[in-house]
């Protein structure tokens, strides 16, 4: 939506005609979430289909009214600052289309808002804009592709899919509304008490954690003998399962990369359980490859959702290197385990103690976890390391 002021169209990063600009600066078909593609002569080849225009109207609860620079000067926010916002939010350029609404001129003013009352950081409202945006527009591929898909079969012979569309989106949309609403206030709070837990200022922003890889061994073969759909089955299955594991045992999903899975958690002991608990659960179901898991532990810089840093660098490294249906760790790890009271020194160790508790008389102390020390070995970019071989004791 880059424009000038005068409405001249003209921007600092032009697209070529019909692409628009997403987030990462890379280009498509526009068109994307949010902004129909339209411009001024195509606005008539709209209504020719007004059921796609009622189901817009219904979503968006308004109708279109204002061009960009119009939206813009309504919500009293300079073009330059506005194209920012709405290239951060994931929506194309559009020129000169009247294709926004009130709710468009309302998202700018409450932007900018923040920004002059000191509460953020133009880069950060960007950075709010963006991590919304991108958010958001995969929940909503995922709900069309795969939710209403499912629930718009015409339950009659002779009704086509698009007659059912409209109701059920109508019954549907308040509600997924308020339970969009829900989660995000539960994981909010949930993240805002993680964080506020943190030792200093310092850790609030860069925090020690264990983060956990988990890879399907061969699943670069797999894609070669199976069948597409048998394939996005059995991916499906994998994040499922790893998503529900995760969070059950305290864990946060951090993201998915099909064969792929990556996971924080504050402890080491949650990591390691969340480790075993995959590598079990996978071993038992035939229709699933060999899982192997790395796990690092140590800081770590948390931008928008993800991770970053050496410790997330060397948890991948370690899967690399992981035996099937194994668990690798590295030494910060295996020291915080050992610290914690869930894992001993070494078996030797436990041994001796447990001797010693017998002749006393008393109970030997409890571990959930074995360690075993690897042979070091050069991992690429991070020098010599020395992984442990992770299991449950007993």
């Amino acid at each position: 939506m880059t424009v000038d002021d005068t409405g001249s169209g003209t921007g600092a990063h032009p697209a070529p005609d019909g692409v628009g600009v997403v987030p990462d600066g890379t280009a498509r078909p526009a068109g994307g979430p949010g902004v129909p593609e339209v411009d001024d002569k195509d606005e008539g080849d709209a209504e020719k289909d007004p059921l796609a225009l009622r189901l817009e109207q219904l979503i968006l609860g308004a109708d279109r009214r204002y061009t960009p620079f119009q939206a813009a000067r309504s919500a009293g926010v300079s073009m330059e600052l506005a194209s920012r916002f709405w290239r951060a939010m994931g929506f194309p350029d559009i020129g000169q289309a009247k294709a926004l609404t009130e709710a468009d001129v309302l998202a700018l003013r409450r932007l900018a808002g923040l920004v002059e009352a000191g509460l953020l950081s133009e880069a950060m409202a960007v950075q709010v804009a963006r991590s919304t945006g991108q958010t958001t527009a995969r929940l909503a591929e995922w709900q069309i592709d795969s939710f209403l898909e499912g629930l718009t079969e015409p339950p009659e012979p002779g009704m086509t899919r698009t007659e059912v569309t409209y109701p059920l989106v109508e019954l549907l949309l308040p509600e997924l509304e308020e339970f969009l609403v829900y989660v995000w206030r539960r994981q909010l709070a949930a993240a805002t008490g993680r964080v506020m837990q943190a030792a200093d200022d310092e850790e609030m922003v860069d925090r020690r954690l264990a983060v956990g890889f988990a890879d399907l061994v061969g699943f670069t073969r797999l894609t070669r003998r199976m069948e597409e759909e048998e394939l996005g089955e059995l991916v499906e299955a994998f994040e499922t399962t790893a998503a529900d594991l995760v969070a059950a045992h305290g864990g946060r999903l951090i993201k998915t990369l099909g064969d792929e899975v990556l996971y924080a958690a504050d402890d080491a002991g949650v990591a390691a359980e969340i480790a075993l608990r995959l590598i079990e659960t996978m071993a038992n179901d035939e229709t699933m490859p060999e899982l192997r898991v790395g796990i690092a532990f140590g800081t770590v810089t948390t931008r928008m959702g993800d991770v970053f840093g050496t410790t997330v660098n060397l948890a991948s490294r370690l899967t690399s290197i992981a035996p099937r249906d194994a668990v690798l760790v590295d030494g910060a790890f295996a020291e915080e385990l050992t610290r914690t009271g869930e894992a001993p020194a070494s078996e030797a160790e436990a041994a001796e103690e447990a001797a010693q508790a017998e002749k006393e008389g008393e109970e030997p102390p409890s571990y959930r976890f074995a360690l075993q020390p690897m042979w070091q070995r050069p991992v690429r970019g991070l020098g010599v390391v020395e992984p442990w071989l992770l299991a449950r004791r007993g």
